[in-house]
C-alpha cells in the first residue's frame, strides 16, 4: 500500500467495545502491508469508555509518535470528538471512502474515525488504504487548515 505518511512512525489504533472487531481487522490489514501499528485498546468486547483510547491515540498523533491515528466506535462521533481536543489533530468522521480521501486532500487530516455500527467491515478497511494513501493537495487548502 502505498502512502503520503512516514512509514518509519507507527500508526496508532484504538476503538471502544463496538469497534473492537473492526479495529483488529484493520490491524492485521495494516500489518500485512509493512506498518508498524500501536493498539492502544481495547483489548476485548467488554463495555468501555470510548476517550479511555481516542486519547492516547490523539496522543501519539499530537506528538508526532504515530504517523496516522485510527479510531473505531458505534458510531464514530464520540472518539472523534475525543481526538479533536487534542492541539493539532484533524480527526474526521468518514462513511465512505470519497468522503476519507477529502478529509485528507482538503482537510489534511490526521485521524481518521470510523463508525462501526454504519459500515461493513469491506468499507471500514478501504476507507483506511483511501485516508493513508490521499496526499494533503495544499494550496487553497492550506490557507483553510491555517485557520483551524
Amino acid at each position: 500500500m502505498n502512502t503520503t505518511f512516514d512509514k518509519s512512525l507507527p500508526l496508532a489504533i484504538g476503538a471502544d467495545h463496538a469497534g473492537y472487531e473492526y479495529k483488529e481487522e484493520i490491524k492485521k490489514m495494516l500489518v500485512a502491508a509493512g506498518w508498524q501499528v500501536s493498539d492502544k485498546g481495547t483489548y476485548s468486547l467488554d463495555s468501555v469508555d470510548y476517550p479511555d483510547f481516542a486519547h492516547p491515540v490523539a496522543t501519539m498523533v499530537e506528538q508526532g509518535q504515530a504517523a496516522a491515528g485510527i479510531l473505531v466506535c458505534g458510531s464514530g462521533n464520540g472518539v472523534c470528538m475525543t481526538a479533536n481536543k487534542h492541539a493539532g489533530i484533524r480527526a474526521a468522521l468518514c462513511w465512505n471512502e470519497e468522503i476519507a480521501s477529502l478529509a485528507r486532500q482538503h482537510n489534511n487530516a490526521n485521524v481518521i474515525c470510523i463508525p462501526a455500527r454504519f459500515v461493513s467491515i469491506e468499507k471500514a478497511e478501504a476507507m483506511t488504504k483511501d485516508f493513508l494513501m490521499t496526499p494533503f493537495e495544499g494550496g487553497r487548502h492550506e490557507r483553510r487548515v491555517e485557520k483551524i
